[in-house]
């Protein structure tokens, strides 16, 4: 389960980088871009590698701690996938108006995205 968790570290990095940096200088550099792509590749290796150890060496969390990481998970993995995907468009199209609705996105998906980075250290934080 190690492995996996390095890469979503890199994802957590990477990602916060890229719209951390959009959000600070307000302005959707091609280096973000990168960024997002990384964070969303990162991710999803991780929770692929993450799923693998799950079935080989069971889950520590709870059933119902496990259906919510998942659920979250899998959801905050394709809010990353549009949020990268429209990056692309916003950087290539130069669209103001698009531009100013994806950086309001950002901190949306950013957020969402911790919610099932932090779920399993809560959960085994609980009694």
């Amino acid at each position: 389960m190690a492995f996996g968790m390095y890469f979503v570290t890199a994802a957590l990095i990477t990602y916060s980088i890229a719209v951390w940096g959009e959000q600070i200088t307000n302005d959707l550099k091609p280096s973000f871009v990168v960024m997002f792509c990384i964070g969303v590749v990162c991710d999803a290796t991780g929770t692929l590698l993450m799923f693998y150890d799950m079935q080989v060496g069971g889950s520590i969390l709870g059933l119902w701690d496990t259906i919510f990481h998942i659920v979250t998970g899998l959801a905050a993995i394709l809010l990353m996938l549009i949020h990268a995907i429209w990056a692309i468009r916003v950087l290539t199209k130069g669209d103001e108006v698009s531009a100013a609705k994806f950086h309001k996105f950002s901190k949306f998906v950013w957020l969402f995205w911790l919610i099932p980075f932090f779920s399993p250290m809560i959960s085994q934080m609980l009694p």
